[in-house]
């Protein structure tokens, strides 16, 4: 049976959503703006992302892998949001694009909720 996105929008399920699109920039060494994001998902802001990058966050620290959420910026001073940059942004993002993230079965909705539950 065909499933979407829209169909169990939560923030859990958003972020397995959000994965895609940012493993997807990574391997393209492209970062994407909260707004583009936002867009992306259909929602009208981008104020929404913050609790489902959230969710992504704690799963690459958790499990030893590159700030994936890096990859989000803001559209005016090209910098990710607070609490979402690790150490060095540079070096961050750079292990980012470098990362094998294709080679990597990618998080379920449930593993995500629990990496973020963990943190919480």
């Amino acid at each position: 049976m065909v499933r979407y996105f829209d169909d169990a929008p939560s923030q859990s399920t958003r972020a397995a959503q959000v994965w895609q699109i940012l493993v997807s920039k990574a391997m393209n060494r492209q970062t994407l703006t909260y707004g583009q994001l936002a867009s992306m998902l259909g929602f009208e802001r981008a104020g929404t992302l913050a609790h489902i990058l959230g969710h992504i966050m704690h799963y690459c620290i958790q499990g030893g892998l590159p700030p994936l959420t890096v990859l989000v910026v803001n559209q005016e001073t090209g910098l990710p949001g607070e609490g979402l940059i690790q150490a060095e942004l540079n070096a961050d993002r750079e292990n980012v694009f470098r990362f094998n993230w294709y080679g990597l079965i990618p998080p379920s909705a449930d593993e995500l909720s629990t990496a973020y539950g963990k943190a919480k």
